[in-house]
């Protein structure tokens, strides 16, 4: 389960953080995350307890934003919508498209004392 090491190095991130900016508990992590950065979700939300327990993050709740999958297509021109790579373009059915998007996996908001 790579989730619990991406867990544990925003542990590590998080220490670092606490140490140059000067908090010693952390209250709320919000992470960015798109469907094609190879992440499960609920493991991540199983693993980020686990791992954060007896820690400056013990008890800090953990919200993510689900960022959609994007990709350019090159035959018909448009910015579309997908759910994993290796979709179909759903306006003209070609697989030459070009990712933009979702590959996210990224703190974005943290609430600290």
């Amino acid at each position: 389960m790579h989730e619990m090491s991406i867990c544990e190095s925003i542990l590590g991130l998080l220490r670092d953080q606490a140490q140059a900016q000067s908090f010693s508990k952390v209250k709320r992590v919000c992470l960015e995350i798109g469907p094609l950065s190879g992440v499960e979700i609920e493991a991540l939300k199983f693993g980020f307890d686990v791992v954060m327990r007896d820690t400056l993050a013990d008890g800090a709740r953990l919200e993510i934003i689900e960022t959609p999958g994007t990709a350019w297509c090159m035959p018909c021109g448009q910015s579309v919508t997908i759910e994993q790579r290796f979709d179909a373009c759903p306006l003209c059915g070609s697989h030459q498209l070009q990712v933009t998007g979702g590959e996210e996996l990224r703190i974005k908001e943290l609430e600290v004392n």
